[in-house]
């Protein structure tokens, strides 16, 4: 159970904007792998989403909500992808469910409520979360120094643009690794020294952690920690620090303090050949004809045969039902039923600005155009302004993955949406989130 990712995977390259948050005393005591906490509010069935049994609230019109299951449809009848499944909640309830399309080129096999993706970056918010229950245990403060679990790392050399490199001036801190302001590259982006060599050096393809990190070890920062927000390999690192701190192995700890706990029992890092059937294909699409075909690769398999690195930045496939799950986790503050995996404060700092206006207008490799009014909290992108609260409620978190899935949650109006495809060189991310966030919007009912 690992990841293989192929050089052409680019995750999804999302918008970014400050403050922090209070944090306990750094743990020195060993830690070991808990259940999460039970607590006391209303338990959601086994099976929640399922089943399927969508109702139009009063926080809603259904005309507007008509209009948005009918544009999610509109995207595979037009082409921009061969199958689409979305779900919107809202209070806990099922509000409105689409699958339309197929997800196998082969035989046409269609999209299923039960079928498998490639979710990709949508894997960074799962490993932030649960590093965070680490720093709710007192094992970390964000403004430790990332040294202090990684001393591999203590005599990074930073690039610059005329191609000389020098020392590191500090070390960066755990709060800049979880908001890709750590200096990090990731072996994706064009132009610069330190994403050419990660991607020379396979860093993702490595056949373990501590291999890992002797590679990114070996490779000069882009750029001195704290000055720009940088889209990174820096959620992988944060896979490290989790086996480094608990001392159990990262998919081990994810199993157990976040799938386990909310019953996802869909996600893993690769799919059993029993599971394969309902593996959806991802689709390539030819940037002249616009024609999609099927990518049978091996970094598109997710078989054990294939799989090399447990990837915290892009490694697990996911069902629609398990991502709701831990959507419905982070819209609950924390609490999924009875079990709860963080505490609400904690929540709130993970989706809280704390990128500087400095950071915010220079963070290179950003698209420009969503760039106002959207910042990153701790592993997720955040809303912070207008004119992004134009398409979402103030305070709304989210991210995406490189095959187009995206997801949000919108504290303000109580609700999360999901959307799953799997297609590459296509329509981009935001896109599919735009639309859907705009015609959410419509169909929002204003005393709500």
């Amino acid at each position: 159970m690992k990841l293989a990712i192929g050089t052409t995977v680019l995750a999804a390259i999302l918008t970014l904007s400050a403050c922090g948050g209070s944090e306990p005393e750094t743990a020195e005591a060993e830690l070991t792998v808990v259940p999460a906490t039970q607590t006391t509010a209303p338990v959601f069935s086994a099976d929640w989403p399922q089943p399927y049994v969508p109702h139009v609230t009063d926080a809603f019109t259904q005309d507007g909500i008509d209009a948005l299951e009918a544009r999610m449809v509109q995207f595979v009848e037009d082409g921009d992808v061969q199958g689409i499944a979305t779900l919107l909640v809202h209070d806990g309830q099922v509000i409105s469910h689409v699958q339309a399309g197929i997800r196998r080129e082969e035989d046409g096999a269609p999209i299923q409520e039960d079928t498998i993706y490639r979710i990709y970056s949508m894997t960074k918010p799962i490993t932030g979360v649960a590093l965070m229950t680490l720093y709710e245990e007192g094992a970390f403060s964000l403004d430790d120094p990332i040294i202090k679990f990684i001393p591999e790392f203590e005599n990074l050399q930073v690039w610059s643009e005329d191609g000389s490199l020098a020392p590191v001036s500090r070390p960066a801190t755990m709060r800049e690794l979880m908001s890709h302001t750590a200096g990090f590259a990731y072996g994706f982006h064009d132009g610069t020294l330190p994403d050419a060599e990660l991607q020379a050096r396979d860093a993702l393809n490595q056949p373990d952690m501590q291999s890992f990190i002797d590679v990114v070890a070996g490779v000069p920062l882009v750029m001195e920690p704290g000055t720009n927000w940088y889209y990174s390999l820096s959620v992988d690192i944060q896979g490290a620090i989790i086996e480094r701190i608990s001392g159990v192995p990262f998919e081990t700890f994810l199993q157990t303090r976040i799938f386990d706990p909310l019953g996802m029992d869909e996600t893993a890092f690769t799919v059993s050949e029993e599971d394969y059937d309902r593996f959806s294909d991802v689709f390539r699409v030819d940037a002249d004809t616009g024609a999609q075909t099927a990518i049978k690769e091996n970094w598109t398999a997710y078989r054990d045969d294939t799989v090399v690195f447990y990837s915290g930045g892009g490694g697990l496939v996911s069902t629609l039902d398990d991502y709701a799950r831990f959507c419905q986790m982070l819209l609950g503050e924390g609490s999924f039923g009875d079990v709860q995996i963080l505490k609400p404060e904690t929540i709130k700092l993970m989706a809280t600005n704390i990128l500087t206006e400095e950071q915010a207008n220079t963070s290179g490799l950003i698209l420009e155009d969503m760039l106002a009014g959207v910042g990153f909290g701790l592993d997720f992108a955040v809303i912070a302004g207008p004119p992004a609260t134009e398409r979402f409620g103030l305070g709304s978190f989210y991210w995406a993955g490189a095959a187009g899935t995206w997801f949000w949650i919108d504290p303000e109006n109580d609700l999360f949406f999901v959307g799953m495809v799997q297609r590459f060189n296509g329509q981009a991310q935001t896109e599919f989130r735009e639309i859907s966030a705009a015609m959410l919007q419509e169909a929002l009912d204003d005393d709500l």
